[in-house]
């Protein structure tokens, strides 16, 4: 199968939805390339780059449409749509709520699409997940234009001549973009405090450095797809007072909020610019939906009284080249989903495959039917007499109870059996240590609280337990014989594998602490 590769036409874009790395990946996968001749141009690809890794060179876009599969970055154009193969199948950024009219000149031409910007932002696709993977990019490139226009240095300075302090950075949002903002404003020695609707985040933030901002509401932010939900109006009126607030006192205001198929809220008013000094900076990342600044144009730099508003559309177009590994990776990983290039195939069973699938053979397959996924834990926040702030987790569900039973209904089972058989002492005795081991030594080791341990080791801590209770049992009986000299030696194993099991989990929580 041959996969097709043309020049971004649309303005500004510089990307590429093929590196020659990705090139080496896809003939591993059994296609044959063939790229445009110039498509990489952008990017800092030279068609040499591409040859060598195993891609044919195409002199115009005419023979690179017509081939089976066409994988580009942005939504094809008018004039491109005539070009595409009858029957061909188009992988790219699509946008299919708000592209009607393209959707359905692509159903003319009976072709099959797949749209990038859909795929399900689930475990198994986080590999294929186009938006994140540029959302990280994003977040990062703001950082850059911010300190790019603001007039001073992130960090703090201590100089002879005096000090400086370090510049405040308010990000609203903590998705990808907004983590990864936090972290190269961190980087850069900046004082960074975040917001965010969706308390969850809250520990990845001050992981990352960085303060999170609460307010004192009972109501959960959690949207779908990993997207924060529209919040009541009380909720806004809080957080539009909380906004201003911040907007006197921060040097640079990262905002990031976006809401799927809708226009981007808009969370910095003009009253809010004019509040801050001057000489500060707003980047908005949502400006491409409007933006989250009342003043933001898209894709200029606005000057509104001493402040910069930075509204750039193509921030992923400004690290073209790593934007594009990243781009043209997550194509080859999806491409390797559906099959490879010997065994190419739209699974409408494959959940990743069927929620980006908006065309098959030019039949409107969108939107996706919903894959199922568990619901966000609730989380409230409520206010201490003190005036600090802290958060509150629902008391954990009483998950294990058949498992108990199941536990319980053996013993029982057991000692029924146990008893019809034998009435010596020796077995009540023995029974006794059997049925206190499984009880006591699993209850209180497997009901320690998940999040310190993995879910493997609750299990075979659960079981040691059991050991532990049943060998102390035996070993402090007093005699020297077998049975407690067996106890005494289980005392000892089973504790190597309880206290390795919390020390090895205690290592891998630390690898998330900064």
């Amino acid at each position: 199968m041959k996969i097709g590769v043309p020049s971004e036409v649309e303005r500004d874009e510089r990307r590429v939805a093929a590196s020659p790395d990705s090139v080496r990946r896809l003939t591993q996968l059994g296609f044959e390339v063939l790229v445009e001749s110039g498509a990489g141009r952008g990017a800092g690809f030279a068609d040499a780059d591409y040859q060598a890794a195993g891609a044919e060179i195409a002199a115009d876009a005419t023979a690179v449409w017509n081939c089976e599969l066409v994988a580009k970055v942005r939504a094809p154009q008018t004039s491109e749509v005539g070009l595409l193969r009858e029957g061909g199948v188009l992988i790219c950024l699509l946008f299919p709520a708000q592209h009607e009219a393209l959707v359905q000149a692509l159903a003319a031409r009976r072709a099959s699409v797949i749209a990038l910007d859909a795929i399900p932002r689930i475990s198994r696709a986080q590999k294929m997940d186009v938006l994140s993977s540029m959302a990280n990019i994003t977040g990062y490139r703001a950082v850059v234009e911010a300190a790019n226009v603001y007039g001073g240095q992130f960090t703090a300075q201590m100089t002879a001549a005096g000090k400086t302090p370090p510049a405040e950075v308010l990000v609203i949002g903590a998705g990808v973009a907004g983590l990864a903002a936090i972290a190269a404003a961190r980087g850069l020695g900046a004082v960074v405090k975040v917001f965010d609707t969706r308390l969850a985040v809250k520990e990845q933030v001050e992981s990352l450095g960085a303060s999170f901002l609460e307010l004192d509401f009972e109501e959960s932010g959690e949207g779908g797809g990993g997207y924060a939900k529209v919040m009541s109006q009380a909720f806004i009126d809080a957080e539009t007072a909380l906004f201003c607030e911040q907007a006197k006192r921060v040097d640079v205001i990262i905002t990031t909020a976006l809401i799927p198929e809708k226009r981007a809220p808009v969370l910095i008013t003009t009253e809010m610019v004019e509040m801050m000094k001057t000489g500060s900076v707003i980047v908005d990342l949502a400006a491409e939906q409007g933006g989250n600044c009342a003043l933001t144009e898209p894709g200029e730099l606005v000057d509104h009284g001493g402040v910069k508003i930075v509204g750039y559309t193509d921030l992923t177009s400004r690290l073209a080249r790593h934007a594009s590994q990243m781009f043209s990776a997550n194509v080859a990983h999806l491409l390797e989903e559906m099959g490879g290039g010997d065994n190419f195939s739209i699974d409408e069973e494959n959940d990743v495959i069927r929620g980006a699938l908006v065309l098959r053979d030019g039949v409107n397959k969108w939107p996706p039917p919903e894959i199922p996924v568990s619901a966000p834990s609730p989380v409230r926040v409520k206010k201490a007499k003190t005036g600090v702030r802290e958060r509150v987790s629902p008391p954990p569900p009483p998950a294990r109870k058949p498992l108990s039973r199941a536990i319980a209904s053996l013993v029982a089972a057991i000692g029924l059996a146990g008893l019809a058989l034998y009435t010596t002492q020796e077995f009540i005795q023995h029974f006794t240590v059997f049925v206190l081991a499984c009880f006591i030594g699993w209850q209180v080791v497997w009901s320690v609280t998940p999040a310190l341990h993995t879910p493997l080791m609750s299990v075979t801590n659960a079981i040691s337990g059991i050991i532990l209770v049943g060998g102390l049992l035996k070993g402090a009986s007093g005699e020297v014989d077998l049975a407690t000299l067996l106890g005494t030696v289980a005392v000892f194993v089973a504790s190597i594998n309880v206290v390795g099991g919390f020390l090895v989990t205690h290592r891998m929580l630390k690898m998330f602490r900064k």
